[in-house]
C-alpha cells in the first residue's frame, strides 16, 4: 500500500483552515425570497403534458403568437401563448410554464 502524496497536503491544510475559520465566525447565508405565482392559477390552467406532440398542442390551443427556435442538438423550440410558454424537444413537449400576470 502506498502513502498519500505529500503534494496535496498544503491544499488540504489550507482548505481545512479556511473551513474552520468559516465555522468559527458563525457564517450565515442571506435568505433569498423568490415570489411564487398563485398555485391555484396553475392548477386551473390546463398546461400541456410532457410528451404531447406539437400537433396535439396546436389542435387544443391554436397557433402560437410567437415561435422561437429550434436551436441546438437536440433541437429545442419555444411556443409563446398569451398565458404560457411551451418548450419542445423535437416534436414533443418537455416543459410548459405560465407567464407572470401583468399588473
Amino acid at each position: 500500500m502506498t502513502k498519500p502524496s505529500l503534494a496535496f497536503r498544503p491544499a488540504v491544510l489550507a482548505f481545512s483552515a479556511l473551513f474552520g475559520l468559516t465555522l468559527a465566525n458563525g457564517a450565515a447565508a442571506d435568505q433569498v425570497v423568490v415570489p411564487v405565482m398563485n398555485q391555484a392559477d396553475r392548477a386551473q390552467a390546463e398546461l400541456p403534458r410532457t410528451g404531447q406532440s406539437q400537433a396535439d398542442v396546436r389542435s387544443r390551443l391554436g397557433d402560437p403568437r410567437q415561435v422561437q427556435g429550434p436551436v441546438g442538438n437536440p433541437p429545442i423550440s419555444q411556443w409563446h401563448y398569451p398565458t404560457m410558454v411551451i418548450y419542445f424537444e423535437g416534436d414533443h413537449v418537455i416543459h410548459a410554464v405560465l407567464k407572470p400576470k401583468s399588473k
